[in-house]
């Protein structure tokens, strides 16, 4: 039986006439897009496209798999929207709240993800500081509410009709300018190391920043530049300027849009962990159904890993 998805790659690189510009309409890379193809032409047992320097075009095998597979997929979509009336996936609207990397990182895909599967839900995202995305699920403002914890932290209470789900759990390193000393080795650097640096405080009176705050200054790290809203984008900046140095997330570090370096911390227990918020107590189904993409794109309580390069030249890494 043949993947919807290649199919669909297939009917896409017919439509566009080429694997760059099908790539764009779906929302995949071309070389994601062309190992779709690949993996349908061995699943059809024929080559079903040929590339050339204008474009590519279909062979005798790819027009006729084109012509049955718009059938399938039209089949398809009406199931999809029949089920999906059925379902409560027909219509209104899911909310969602974020805070800002997350936001900018990591929901944009699944809402893309989303939308290509349920096109008739309207999509309304809000900004909430974690943890204020917890009380605005808890009081029906929003659906989801994508949230984060540090660790070490004082716990955040959660109502009881809330349930918080982990995603994606990721390591605090440290950032410094380019060329800066403590940038020099691949190693873990003892905490202790930072005795004497000029720190970057980030938020240091925010509730889920202060345990982390407070084991830099047992570490000996001199506050130098207070940042009192947690801003990781300005953070980076001041980095990258040589104002000092800071403690941020893995993510933060591979996607800091100044350049910056990152090196790994000893031991390894300072950490994020980003969860989505949700209702206990009410079923919303397009929320189930967005909670499932999430799911998908990281993993229960999945693993960000700093990618080893030492610096970051303000490029996204991929993480999903």
């Amino acid at each position: 039986m043949y993947d919807p998805t290649r199919l669909a790659a297939l009917v896409a690189v017919a439509e566009a006439g080429s694997i760059t510009r099908a790539a764009e309409r779906l929302g995949y890379t071309p070389p994601a897009l062309s190992q779709q193809v690949a993996k349908l032409e061995r699943e059809a047992g024929a080559t079903l496209l040929v590339r050339s320097h204008r474009g590519t075009r279909l062979t005798d095998a790819g027009e006729l798999l084109v012509v049955r597979a718009r059938r399938v997929l039209d089949e398809m979509e009406l199931a999809r929207h029949e089920l999906a009336g059925l379902t409560g996936l027909s219509g209104g609207t899911l909310r969602l709240g974020t805070f800002q990397t997350a936001g900018t990182h990591l929901l944009p895909p699944v809402l893309s993800a989303f939308r290509r599967a349920h096109p008739d839900v309207a999509l309304a995202v809000a900004d909430y500081e974690p943890p204020l995305g917890i009380a605005a699920v808890a009081a029906g403002e929003v659906d989801l509410a994508l949230t984060h914890t540090y660790r070490p932290a004082a716990p955040v209470p959660v109502p009881s009709s809330v349930g918080v789900e982990p995603l994606l759990v990721e390591e605090l390193v440290l950032v410094t300018a380019p060329g800066h000393l403590l940038a020099d080795g691949t190693a873990r650097l003892p905490l202790t190391e930072l005795a004497g640096q000029p720190l970057i405080s980030m938020a240091p009176h925010h509730p889920s920043r202060q345990g982390v705050e407070a084991a830099l200054a047992r570490a000996g790290a001199t506050p130098a530049v207070l940042v009192e809203t947690p801003v990781y984008a300005l953070v980076c900046a001041l980095v990258s300027a040589g104002l000092g140095v800071a403690v941020v997330p893995e993510m933060v570090a591979a996607t800091a849009a100044t350049p910056v370096s990152a090196r790994l911390l000893e031991p390894g227990d300072l950490r994020r962990t980003i969860s989505v918020a949700h209702r206990a107590d009410v079923t919303v189904p397009a929320a189930d159904a967005f909670r499932a993409l999430l799911r998908g794109a990281f993993g229960r309580a999945g693993r960000h890993r700093l990618s080893g390069r030492p610096e970051s030249q303000g490029r996204r890494d991929d993480i999903l």
